[in-house]
């Protein structure tokens, strides 16, 4: 059979496919249940899907520069239970600042192992989600963390409290957004990230400091996991210590759902921040059709598989391989 071209249907679908997919979602969620498109459902999803995208935006630089970080779930984890602990011992308005260093750390010390060692990503990301998943449970003492006095604090105002009518979440992840979409689209560091990601060696070659570009990479990822990580601390006043298990996957997911490639080189946090809302929505779809909770993991996985095919479509023009 011949393949398509990028004239024909398989082009168009290798480029839009996750769009039409989504669209394809919402009617039948819209049909399935009224209550889907519902402006207190929307306001709802949009809330819960903040703590994710505030982790995709780091994420997004990682990728764009052609690496990977796997080790956003056990970080968050971390971040959270830290402030949740020193929130007792030092109080909120030290605590914060003391999570967001500790995070930070653990960054530098990933992006110096990738930037500067020149170690795959894939394999020393994946070796600190289980070593600060250790590091959490040992922090903690394998126990879930709460404050004590949850009525008399302020800190609840980053993951419970609205302003001008809108939820704080909300506002953080659209202040995150924008400022890191700026500094992507319209800055010198963020065409150094592309470049990087496109094609390292000549990066290298033009003078970029690629060890650099990839440090500062995973130094905003971290940052990102921080927010994130106050975010859920803040609203729920209280956490296990694997809160953020298993949120790696549905980050990448929605970052290539975005558009980013694995590959390197391309995205936007724009359409990221648009990958994120599409993965909330489908997972909140799936519940009010009376799927149970556990069925998104099935789909999360699909959902993946189906944005890297795609990724790898639009790079050749072509839904199948040429050898196919």
């Amino acid at each position: 059979m011949r393949p398509f071209n990028l004239s024909g249907i398989g082009g168009f679908l290798a480029k839009q496919g996750i769009l039409v997919a989504f669209a394809l979602f919402i009617i039948g969620f819209t049909i399935a249940n009224e209550r889907f498109l519902a402006p207190d459902n929307i306001m709802g999803v949009v809330r819960s899907s903040a703590i994710l995208g505030v982790m995709a935006l780091g994420v997004t630089f990682v990728v764009i520069s052609g690496n990977l970080d796997l080790s956003v779930g056990s970080m968050m984890s971390f971040a959270t239970i830290v402030v949740l602990d020193l929130h007792d011992q030092i109080g909120p308005a030290l605590a914060i600042p003391s999570m967001y260093a500790m995070v930070l750390c653990l960054g530098a010390f990933i992006g110096f192992l990738v930037g500067y060692l020149k170690l795959n990503s894939l394999i020393v990301t994946l070796g600190m989600l289980s070593a600060i998943h250790g590091l959490t449970l040992t922090y903690s003492g394998g126990k879930n963390m709460d404050i004590a006095d949850k009525e008399g604090t302020w800190f609840s105002m980053f993951g419970q409290s609205d302003a001008l009518g809108i939820p704080i979440p909300i506002l953080l992840f659209a202040l995150v957004a924008s400022v890191l979409g700026i500094v992507l689209a319209k800055t010198p560091f963020g065409r150094k990230v592309y470049a990087v990601g496109g094609n390292g060696t000549a990066a290298t070659f033009s003078g970029i400091q690629r060890a650099r570009v990839v440090f500062t990479c995973y130094l905003m990822s971290a940052f990102c996991v921080a927010t994130a990580g106050l975010i859920q601390a803040s609203r729920s006043l209280g956490s296990q210590n694997t809160v953020g298990q298993g949120l790696e996957l549905e980050v990448l997911a929605a970052v290539i759902l975005g558009g980013a490639s694995l590959l390197g080189g391309s995205g936007t946090i724009f359409k990221t921040v648009i990958g994120v809302l599409i993965l909330g929505f489908i997972q909140n779809g799936l519940l009010l059709v009376g799927l149970q909770f556990y069925v998104q993991y099935v789909v999360t996985w699909i959902i993946i598989i189906l944005a890297v095919w795609l990724d790898v479509a639009a790079k050749r023009g072509k839904l199948w391989s040429p050898i196919a």
